[in-house]
Formats: structure tokens, sequence, C-alpha cells
């Protein structure tokens, strides 16, 4: 019996050190490249995030603003390019008549001077609306936007035919799948080196949809993202990348991170080999979801030489620390 417990002693020990050895940092050397930084919804006016709830106008809880940027604009998205983002996020939502227009809300109430749902008009009718029209930073004494938003809501083939070579991450609204195959009928028109630059994230359904008609592009809804999750947390500590983890996203919140296998260095080598791209957020505090690092102390904790990707609301602050 004593024999059997050393043997049995000895395996575990044995393993333990073969996990530590593969996963282990002090072992790794960074790539020496500096973090790709993601802009959510271009550079955009930010908001405090207490009791936020999903049904929460945004628009009316703005911080005192910093720029004259409106997020998911073609305008916001050159800014963000030219602060320093790799990648830029923008929300689409279907209209009536085919097409898909950059906008984050389900209905238009919350921002514009419009009505209703979003997909239940047509680009025409969108393209009047000011976008700007209900943002206020002191509970409706003032609304600094008001007016100067006419216009500017874009179309998802505008966007792309502004910035033919940079990349982007499309965020689908919907748990439609027709709205995934919608959406991928007009990603298949493009090449496929311009597909190349793109990612896609939203509902378990379309993004389902988008995978089965374009396997190339990299895709990840809730339920990817979990199986990932799961199944990198059961083998990871072999060095082995699951398939559901394989060429897509990975959104990690900053107080998760240090839990997954290879933390950092090694993590965001392997996935990357596997074709895909580690983000870290703001970290996740169960109420309010997770945010992003969007200043310079959440920027400051993240691990020296980190050479992943970088979600955040303000890449016009995070993209100078990231160049010093």
């Amino acid at each position: 019996m004593m024999r059997l417990l050393r043997w049995a002693a000895l395996v575990v020990l044995l393993f333990a050190a073969f996990c530590f050895f593969n996963n282990t940092n002090m072992l790794a050397t960074p790539s020496g490249a500096p973090p790709t930084l993601l802009a959510h919804r271009g550079l955009a006016q930010t908001f405090h995030r207490e009791a936020l709830t999903n049904s929460t106008c945004t628009a009316t809880r703005i911080d005192p603003p910093e720029h004259p940027y409106l997020e998911n604009t073609i305008a916001s998205m050159q800014a963000a390019f030219a602060d320093g983002a790799g990648i830029v996020e923008f929300d689409v939502q279907p209209t009536t008549d085919g097409g898909f227009a950059i906008f984050h809300d389900w209905t238009l109430d919350c921002r514009t001077d419009g009505h209703g749902p979003t997909r239940e008009h047509s680009l025409a009718e969108l393209k009047k609306l000011d976008i700007g029209y209900g943002y206020t930073a002191d509970n409706g004494r003032t609304f600094p936007f008001r007016g100067k938003g006419v216009g500017l809501m874009p179309s998802l083939d505008e966007v792309l035919a502004a910035f033919p070579d940079k990349r982007f991450l499309i965020d689908v609204k919907s748990n439609d799948p027709t709205e995934g195959e919608r959406l991928a009928a007009r990603l298949a028109a493009l090449t496929p080196q311009a597909r190349a630059r793109l990612m896609i994230y939203g509902g378990d359904k379309p993004i389902e949809a988008i995978h089965d008609k374009l396997p190339d592009v990299a895709a990840m809804s809730k339920h990817t993202l979990k199986e990932c999750a799961v199944r990198y947390t059961l083998f990871g500590w072999s060095g082995f990348v699951p398939k559901e983890c394989r060429h897509t996203l990975i959104i990690l919140p900053s107080n998760f991170a240090p839990f997954a296998w290879g933390w950092p260095h090694k993590l965001v080598a392997r996935l990357r080999h596997a074709g895909s791209i580690v983000l870290v957020a703001g970290p996740y505090d169960g109420g309010n979801g997770t945010s992003g690092i969007d200043d310079a102390a959440q920027f400051k904790a993240l691990p020296q030489g980190y050479d992943g990707g970088i979600w955040t609301n303000r890449v016009d602050r995070i993209a100078p620390l990231v160049r010093r």
C-alpha cells in the first residue's frame, strides 16, 4: 500500500511539474511587439456604468465630452485608427431595403430624433436622423451633439469602402439566424483577403449561420466562447488548443485572464498560432458586465511585455501609453 501511494505521489508530482514548466512564463520570451488595440465603436463618448442594464439609455449618462466624435461613425473610426487602433469594433443593424446600418441600439429613441426599432427602417430613412440628438452629460440641461449628427449613420458598404485595408470586428446585435445569413451573403462578395481582415461576434444563431457559410471568417458567440473556455481549462495544461478555440477571437476579462493556462505570453502565442486573437477587456464584475481597458491604472496592471489584444473604449488614452 505504501509503495502504491509513493508511486501515486510521484505521478502527481511529475504531472504538476509538467504543467508548471509547460505553462510558466519564466521560460517564455515576449515577442517585443506592442499590443493590438481594439477601439470599441471607434472613438466614442463614454458613460458611467452604475446600475447599468440592457435597457439603459447610455446617451443620457455620458461623461462630459472630451472629443467631438460619436460612436459608430466613419469620423470616429478614422480618429481611432489615427490614434493607433489596429482594429475597430462596430455594430450592425439590418435595414428594410436589404442592407446594414452601423448603429448600436435596437431602437432609435435613445440616441436619435427617430422612433421605433432600427431594423424597421430603410437606410434612406436612417440617413435623415440626427444620431447626436439624445446625448447629454447634465441630465438634459444641455445636448452638446444635438444637430451635429444628421446624416452620420453609415452603412456597412460605406465603412468597408472607406477603410479597404483596415481590420474590423462586427457585432451582430440580434439572435436571428436570417440576419447571419444576410450578413454572410454580403461578406461573401468580398475577396478572401478582405474577409481575412474581419471578425464577427454576436448571438449564437446568427454566428452559427455565418460560420456555416463563411468558415474562413473568425467568429465568436457566447456559446463558442464558453465551449472554448471549458475545453481549454480541461486540456490547455498540455499546450493543446481545442478546435473551439481555433480561428476565433477570445475576449478575456482582466480579472479572469491570470487563471488561463499559459497566461500571458504562452497563451497568446498558442492562440495566435491557432489563428485566434486574445482581447483583454476590463474586469468582469458580475453586474455591469465588462468594460474596456480605459485608463492608465488598468493598462499598467497588464503583464510586462503583453503583446496580445486590448479592448478599449478610450483608444485616445491607451494608445499613447502603448507608444511610450
